[in-house]
């Protein structure tokens, strides 16, 4: 891992605030509203969603053109090979188990605990060792 410049920092910091403050005042960090919109009952977080699409889809698709070069902030652009296979499957059906069952997703979660959802760290928790377990039984070569 790169170590970080004073700018580069205070740009992730800021985005980070940014996406929490987002995640939170669109309803996304509260387990019922995500509930409810998985049960086919409330359609504001399809709006969410479908804005941030709106925005980041053209940004994609033209900052890079327009920007001429790399990342604003040094590094470069990387295209990363995604593959389909077991491994991505199985990870994808139990994501959704876990977020159809709680109503939680690690991003909104921790937007949740700077909310003073502290009851979220229950889930956060098991989403850590979901992670870690994930990370103990990972085979050889994979991430």
């Amino acid at each position: 891992m790169t170590k970080m410049t004073p700018a580069q920092f205070i740009a992730v910091l800021l985005c980070g605030a940014l996406f929490g403050f987002g995640l939170a005042w669109s309803t996304m960090i509260q387990p019922e509203v995500v509930l409810s919109f998985l049960r086919f009952q409330d359609w504001g977080l399809m709006l969410v969603m479908g804005g941030a699409v709106a925005v980041t889809l053209p940004a994609y698709q033209w900052g890079r053109k327009a920007l001429g070069h790399g990342p604003l902030l040094g590094g470069q652009f990387e295209v990363r090979q995604a593959s389909l296979d077991r491994d991505t499957l199985l990870g994808a059906a139990l994501f959704g188990i876990g977020w159809g069952l709680s109503g939680v997703c690690p991003g909104p979660a921790i937007a949740a605990l700077g909310a003073g959802g502290w009851e979220i760290g229950v889930a956060l928790l098991g989403i850590l060792a979901g992670a870690g377990l994930q990370g103990l039984t990972a085979r050889p070569g994979k991430p």
